[in-house]
C-alpha cells in the first residue's frame, strides 16, 4: 500500500493550525513534508502480508540452509531429513506505532521456531518483525502476527515469538511511567506446550555475554573464544 503523502501534508498543516500554530512559520514551514516522509517509513508495512518478507527459504537440509552443514562443513544428515532442534534469534531491535494514539513503541523481540520443511534465512526472520511492525499496531497482535507469519510462510513445526517493549503512550503521557515495559508472548504448534518451550524460555532470559564484534553470544555459558594470536 502506497502511503498518500500529500493528504499527510495537508492533514499536519490543519493539526498545527488547530492547535494555535502557524503551519507557515520559519520552524513549521517543512513539518508536514517531513511528518510524510516520516509516516511513509513507519507504515511501509501496511496492507502487506508479513510472511512475503520472508523471501527465500530453503527446504531442510539443501545446500546453503541455515543449519545444513556442520561445523567441518559437510552435510549434516541426509537432504530430506528434518532439523530436530530450534532455530532462536535474540535480541531483534523493532519499533512500531500504537494505533491508539499513534505514539511509538519500541524494543526487541526474541522469535524460536521449529523448523519443518522449510528454513529462512535469518535475515529473512528480522524482515518479518520488521513488515509487522510497519504499520499501526497493538503490542499483542504485532506478536500474534509475527507468530503466525512464521508459521503460515514456513511451515514451522512450532514458533515461539516474545516482545519486549516500551511504549511513548506510557511513558509520555498520563501516569508517564518511564522505567516500565510490556511483555507479549505468542506460542504456535509444538512451542504451544510450556514445557516443550522452556528451554528457549531459559536462553531468552540467559545473560547476555559481549563477543567480539559487539554481538551477543547465544549461548552465554559456552567457552570464550581465544582470539590471540596463533591461539
Amino acid at each position: 500500500m502506497t502511503v498518500d503523502r500529500g493528504r499527510i501534508e495537508a492533514a499536519v498543516s490543519e493539526i498545527l493550525a488547530a492547535i494555535g500554530d502557524d503551519p507557515g512559520r520559519e520552524g513549521l514551514v517543512d513539518t508536514p513534508r517531513r511528518v510524510g516522509e516520516l509516516l511513509a517509513e513507519l507504515y511501509a508495512g501496511t496492507g502487506l502480508d508479513p510472511a512475503d518478507a520472508l523471501g527465500t527459504t530453503f527446504t531442510a537440509g539443501e545446500a546453503g540452509a541455515p543449519g545444513a552443514a556442520g561445523a567441518s562443513g559437510a552435510p549434516s544428515g541426509r537432504a530430506d531429513a528434518q532439523p530436530a532442534g530450534p532455530v532462536l534469534i535474540r535480541d531483534i531491535a523493532f519499533r512500531s506505532v500504537c494505533e491508539h494514539h499513534l505514539l511509538p513503541f519500541e524494543g526487541v523481540a526474541h522469535v524460536a521456531y521449529l523448523p519443518g520443511e522449510q528454513v529462512a534465512g535469518l535475515g529473512g526472520v528480522v524482515r518479518v518483525v520488521e513488515s509487522a511492525a510497519s504499520r499501526p499496531q497493538l503490542q499483542e497482535r504485532l506478536t500474534d502476527d509475527i507468530a503466525d507469519a512464521l508459521q503460515r510462510g514456513l511451515g514451522a513445526r512450532g514458533v515461539l515469538v516474545v516482545l519486549d517493549a516500551r511504549h511513548g503512550c506510557v511513558t509520555a503521557r498520563g501516569p508517564r511511567q518511564t522505567g516500565s515495559t510490556t511483555l507479549t508472548l505468542a506460542a504456535r504448534g509444538e512451542l504451544a506446550d510450556p514445557a516443550a518451550r522452556a528451554e528457549l524460555t531459559a536462553l531468552i532470559a540467559a545473560p547476555r555475554r559481549p563477543v567480539e564484534g559487539g554481538l551477543s553470544a547465544s549461548y552465554p555459558d559456552a567457552p570464550a573464544a581465544d582470539t590471540e594470536a596463533g591461539a
